[in-house]
């Protein structure tokens, strides 16, 4: 490509990402922090005196040594003991730190318990803020809480958290990331576990389960997206952007940018610290940066969308600073977009690339270059799970077209199988089923199955009292067969042998007869299992009445 055709896209690039703006909430929800400039500091005792000599504008400072002193050098001693003369050390042992910015607990073992040392220390119910200079942090988390600095050694960072502490004091507001519906979340239903695929991957520990409810603390939230992308039902959702938001801005970037230069371009997904950092005009021209709060915030469906609206190849550059949990998460929704893309026989075209490969994507980019344009998909964002399987199916037709299934373990997509002569069509998985994939037939019995609104969370599985469900984790490429409802097992109902009314089916009235025909209670008369409701108590009374001592004998 030469050099004026390379000028010619940056300038087009420019000009479309200056004209295209993301939508955002305009009042987003926010989380709101209160300090008053209490601060612990935590580490070897030298250290912390040293720096809490640094902050002493700070309302309240309090030390707990937890380390030996860093030298024995005389003349640092010396600076040691005439720092921070008025600030009270503390020697008990450290059990436990939970909280944030303004709302720090800090246990420590006193007097054969366990005490707040923000009550023992500066008589107040919390510390506003932690600096950790210890050797390693003393909180075991990959994003740590706003207001909790952890520098270690370094006097680097030391300084930088030194500068930022003395300007934490007054009133915070954060964006709540995300949100929450109860009504979609498939991880309890009527006492019964389901899904857990968001508790596995929050690297700030935001996410709990409560109640048997999800809930995030929006004040330890970081807006890493992990939890978004794992969420297979959409219950859980960000908001800065929301995700039909991030689509439509990939739709009109793509677009805008094939108008001008009839080149179909690449779309890089980086985070606004880190990955903003390192992007900068050298970047070939036919690269479109996209900026998120984190790289996970977009997922496999706005991926393989971004491919599907005319995007040649999809870039997600990962720096140092993404926490290890997201980048499992990241490096498994990447081999799976990438299988389905192999399967329909089309090239990986979803990279994860490190800084240092920016200036030398050549080798990169030629996965897509003999790839035939994509016509840009006519369709727009609904649900999660439905502009996936969108993309999916627009993809597929430019490409063989396949009607395959695609079987991956542990993939919160497939089938669901039931073994039909054992199933007495009780309907308690149509009950617990939080997506409608299963329904009944209304009025008469059947149990019926739509597959891809099938999460896999297995609580139908667990809920069935006769265990024949199974599950069968798949990418069904076949959009009709996927689509449509399947009937599992219907059967006619079991009308009352003395009225004529409806009131089970076959198979459960079978199932009673053979589980309590032969008991005491029923062995004289197993009629009256084939009788509805109001006929059995009829019947019992009719047969006191013709003789009454029945019941003593």
């Amino acid at each position: 490509m030469t050099n004026q055709t390379q000028q010619a896209l940056k300038q087009a690039r420019q000009h479309v990402l200056a004209q295209t703006q993301m939508i955002y909430n305009l009042i987003p929800p926010t989380v709101s922090y209160t300090t008053e400039g209490t601060v612990l500091i935590i580490g070897p005792e030298d250290l912390a005196r040293l720096a809490a000599d640094k902050l002493s504008t700070m309302a309240n400072r309090a030390i707990l040594a937890n380390e030996a002193i860093t030298s024995q050098d005389e003349a640092h001693l010396e600076r040691v003991m005439a720092a921070a003369t008025d600030v009270e050390s503390y020697y008990n042992k450290l059990l436990g730190i939970k909280g944030f910015l303004g709302q720090f607990q800090v246990s420590v073992e006193h007097q054969d318990g366990a005490a707040e040392l923000s009550l023992v220390a500066i008589r107040k119910p919390h510390f506003d803020l932690i600096l950790d200079l210890s050797s390693a942090p003393c909180l075991n988390l990959e994003m740590l809480p706003p207001g909790y600095f952890y520098v270690g050694q370094d006097a680097a960072k030391l300084e930088e958290a030194l500068a930022q502490i003395p300007e934490l004091i007054g009133q915070f507001d954060k964006p709540r990331y995300v949100k929450i519906n109860a009504e979609l979340c498939a991880h309890d239903r009527n006492g019964i576990n389901g899904c857990n695929r968001c508790l596995n991957f929050c690297p700030a520990d935001a996410i709990s389960s409560v109640a048997k409810k999800i809930e995030i603390d929006p004040y330890l939230c970081h807006g890493a997206g992990s939890c978004t992308s794992a969420c297979p039902t959409g219950a859980i959702s960000y908001d800065l952007p929301t995700p039909q938001a991030l689509h439509g801005y990939l739709s009109k970037i793509i677009n805008r940018f094939i108008e001008q230069t009839q080149t179909a371009p690449v779309i890089l997904f980086h985070d606004n610290a880190a990955g903003a950092a390192v992007i900068n005009d050298d970047l070939p021209g036919d690269i479109l940066p996209v900026a998120l709060e984190e790289i996970t915030v977009a997922s496999i469906d706005h991926w393989l969308s971004a491919l599907a609206l005319g995007a040649r190849q999809i870039l997600i550059l990962n720096t140092d600073a993404t926490p290890p949990t997201l980048n499992q998460m990241l490096k498994g929704e990447l081999a799976l977009a990438n299988s389905i893309l192999d399967e329909m026989g089309q090239p990986q075209r979803i990279s994860l690339i490190a800084p240092s490969m920016l200036s030398q994507l050549d080798a990169t980019l030629t996965i897509s270059l003999d790839w035939p344009v994509t016509v840009p998909a006519p369709f727009v964002a609904t649900t999660k799970r439905n502009s996936l399987f969108a993309a999916i199916d627009h993809l597929n037709s430019q490409a063989a077209a396949i009607d395959s299934c695609l079987s991956i373990s542990n993939i919160p997509y497939g089938k669901i199988s039931v073994n039909a002569d054992k199933c007495t069509l009780c309907l308690s998985c149509v009950a617990i089923c939080p997506t409608e994939a299963l329904q009944d037939g209304g009025d008469k019995p059947a149990l019926h199955f739509t597959e891809q609104n099938c999460v896999q969370c297995g609580l139908c599985e667990a809920a069935c009292p006769e265990k024949v469900i199974s599950l069968t984790p798949q990418i069904n490429f076949d959009k009709a067969a996927r689509q449509q409802q399947h009937t599992l097992k219907e059967e006619a109902p079991f009308e009352c042998i003395r009225c004529g009314s409806a009131f089970a089916t076959q198979s459960m009235v079978q199932r009673m007869l053979d589980m309590v025909g032969a008991h005491s209670a029923f062995s004289a008369n197993t009629q009256r299992l084939k009788m509805c409701g109001d006929c059995r108590v009829k019947d019992m009374f009719e047969d006191i009445l013709q003789d009454p001592e029945k019941q003593l004998r």
